[in-house]
């Protein structure tokens, strides 16, 4: 792949930080001259690979870059602790229901918040809410 994506602001694949992916290396790591800004990955590009994945044919795999887009809005301590509710027996059904809706309102994440309301019915037909 050419580099030359790494200069147009606007290439999705085009990380949010200022450093070339060439300095990006276990050494600058050790010696924190990069930060994990300078590795994260942006909503677009995510957004981006899903449209390609949708393209080609791929539905379940675009799905799941959506999904994965629409996670980079929501904050790290958020995700642990849906990813908590979603562990089986953790959460009730309406307390699934309500993470589905604010997912869905707080973070723009209509995938994600269906996949939420999906896991609810499986748990309930499977047994798995907390009583």
């Amino acid at each position: 792949m050419s580099s030359e994506h790494l200069h147009d602001p606007d290439d999705p694949r085009r990380s949010q930080s200022k450093i070339a992916a060439e300095d990006i290396t276990l050494d600058a790591l050790r010696t924190d001259a990069i930060s994990p800004e300078d590795v994260t990955i942006r909503r677009s590009t995510l957004e981006a690979q899903a449209n390609r994945a949708a393209k080609e044919g791929y539905h379940q795999l675009a799905r799941n870059f959506r999904r994965a887009a629409e996670l980079t809005n929501i904050p790290g301590p958020k995700l642990l602790e849906m990813y908590d509710m979603l562990r089986p027996k953790r959460s009730r059904y309406d307390e699934l229901l309500a993470l589905s809706q604010e997912v869905i309102a707080r973070y723009d994440a209509p995938e994600t918040g269906a996949y939420i309301r999906e896991a609810a019915e499986a748990y309930q037909r499977k047994g798995l809410l907390r009583e």
